[in-house]
């Protein structure tokens, strides 16, 4: 039997100490769960959650927006940001689907940082160095910096602590820079959990006094990736490898808002036949009558007809029910009712609007009219 290498962050003894529950995600080895998910979740909505999210890749990319191609490699408009703002979008192949989701973020007018899924570091290195073009300057810097997602209402309270006054002044989908442990590091005021969040970048050597310094604080608990995963689905957040993946386009999995189509970029050809010829899919989201929870592949049947298979489903720690999202083949509207099966298993659901949680601690913004000026480019999720 072939075995499967499997990387650690450095935070791997840290989590042991802590007593969580280990296994492998996205070739990572990583915490699920220290004391129970439905717990952490809770916490998470109601106090603060530390997260280790230190397997996510992060490249640096020197490039003039006009000589380097950057602008062309991804689904959202970057000539439009200022510096100290990020945004949320999507790398395309030809063919439309997604090679990945990402954060870009504008250092200064020359300097980027990319933000992408661990499972897809190397191929999105790859696919970048395919297209850019010119003086870019680009280095994959994933093995020496760190990071850690700060979530939750008193995220803020917690972090000023830490890191001093001005966390509380950055806006929704901007950074800064500020002093830790002697680290003049990024701070993001962005998540992945519909809750106020950061996120610090630290170089890998000081993440362990990081983390140990955080936990200090009694309103934080560290968090494994089983209650990321179910705070991210009462958001309607797709998971990159679940959700979405490289036969998948933006607009089948409700990601046309992070579509600026007044530029060109890599595979906008595609989508543009795909509109024009009809979405063979798209995404929907449900809840359901009980405390059940559909699964990954559970089959969608509307009025007695197969449409298709569930990506996403897990019973929702602060609805109390069982929730999830998936691909139909032909439209299915909000308020109508749907059936979740697998073999002998029958769920009730009814299709619903995301979020399925609407009472978060982040402020949800359309779009900041003054850095985008189109009103298809959005800063958050």
């Amino acid at each position: 039997m072939d075995c499967v290498k499997v990387s650690e962050t450095t935070l791997v003894e840290e989590h042991k100490f802590l007593g969580a529950r280990l296994a492998p995600f996205g070739g990572w080895l990583m915490p699920i769960q220290y004391t129970g998910i439905i717990e952490e979740h809770l916490w998470t909505r109601k106090n603060t959650g530390l997260f280790d999210i230190c397997h996510m890749g992060e490249f640096i990319i020197e490039a003039d927006l006009a000589k380097s191609n950057l602008e062309h490699l991804v689904t959202m408009e970057l000539k439009s940001m200022s510096v100290s703002s990020c945004r949320y979008g999507f790398m395309l192949n030809e063919e439309g689907g997604i090679v990945d989701d990402l954060l870009v973020y504008r250092i200064s007018d020359t300097r980027w940082m990319a933000v992408v899924n661990a499972a897809t570091t190397n191929g999105d290195e790859s696919h970048m160095r395919k297209y850019l073009t010119g003086t870019a300057c680009f280095e994959n810097v994933s093995a020496s910096l760190g990071k850690l997602d700060l979530q939750g209402p008193l995220a803020a309270k917690a972090l000023i602590a830490l890191a001093g006054a001005g966390i509380e002044k950055l806006r929704y989908y901007t950074f800064g820079y500020f002093t830790v442990l002697g680290e003049r590091i990024i701070i993001s005021r962005t998540g992945y959990t519909g809750e106020l969040g950061y996120e610090l970048y630290m170089p890998n050597q000081k993440i362990v006094p990081l983390w140990r310094k955080i936990l200090e604080d009694k309103r934080v608990l560290p968090i494994g990736l089983g209650a990321r995963d179910t705070l991210r689905l009462e958001m309607g957040y797709s998971l990159y490898g679940q959700d979405v993946d490289a036969k998948t386009s933006p607009l089948e999995s409700a990601g046309e808002r992070f579509i600026c189509w007044n530029k060109e970029f890599v595979g906008k050809s595609a989508l543009l036949k795909q509109k024009q010829s009809g979405i063979p899919r798209k995404m929907i989201y449900f809840v359901a009558d009980s405390r059940r929870s559909p699964r990954h592949n559970y089959r969608i049947v509307h009025k007695g007809r197969d449409l298709g298979a569930v990506t996403s489903g897990s019973f929702s720690p602060s609805l109390g029910s069982g929730i999830g999202m998936g691909y139909v083949s032909r439209e299915v509207f909000v308020g109508e009712e749907v059936v979740l099966k697998d073999g002998a298993v029958s769920i009730s659901a009814k299709v619903t609007d995301k979020p399925f949680y609407k009472s978060g601690s982040a402020k949800y913004a359309t779009c900041h009219s003054r850095e985008s000026g189109n009103p298809h480019c959005l800063d958050s999720r």
